[in-house]
């Protein structure tokens, strides 16, 4: 998960400037200032090659992928403008990203059979969506708890609890897939 983290950690980073110092400027400060004023998905994607640098590796791949599902993802958790984030809307869309990142990560694994899923469609996916609230919840505690702890949210705490919940998806996935191993 580390080129996912990486981006996880930019993402926060940037955000962190915008809502601090506004869009403009911090789109200023990557020279992106082309996209100040611009919808939030443009501006999105116009940080795709800042936040997850195209490398051609899987795990490049599966960050870029969780950035995609994260912009795909903004206008149904209400976040339409960059320039009017709040701290509160600034934690959605990480949690998105790290949710989507963590998911993409472990689907992956399940394609590398590291991890084996149901054979029962409806049963996978009912485990994928419990996965993924589990996933959400996981990454919104942690950085509930962050904020609580007036932690600043720094790239190696990012890492850590993204880190933290993937291997406790993981676990999970494995636990469901040995069940489903041993009831077959």
């Amino acid at each position: 998960m580390g080129s996912a983290r990486g981006a996880g950690s930019r993402l926060l980073g940037f955000l962190s400037d915008a809502v601090a110092r506004g869009a403009t400027e911090a789109l200023r400060a990557l020279n992106l200032d082309g996209l100040a004023g611009r919808p939030i998905e443009e501006i999105f994607l116009g940080l795709a090659d800042y936040v997850c640098p195209d490398g051609g590796s899987i795990d490049e791949g599966i960050a870029r992928e969780a950035f995609i599902e994260t912009i795909a993802a903004l206008a149904g958790a209400g976040i339409t403008d960059l320039d009017g984030l709040t701290a509160e809307q600034m934690q959605t869309v990480f949690e998105l990203y790290a949710t989507n990142a963590i998911e993409a990560r472990l689907c992956n694994d399940i394609g590398a059979r590291t991890v084996t899923q149901p054979s029962d469609a409806r049963e996978a996916t009912r485990v994928q969506a419990q996965l993924n609230d589990f996933i959400r919840r996981g990454v919104a505690d942690a950085l509930t708890t962050a904020r609580a702890a007036a932690a600043a949210l720094t790239p190696d705490r990012v890492l850590a609890f993204v880190g933290r919940v993937y291997e406790q998806a993981f676990g999970i996935l494995q636990i469901t897939g040995d069940a489903e191993a041993e009831g077959a």
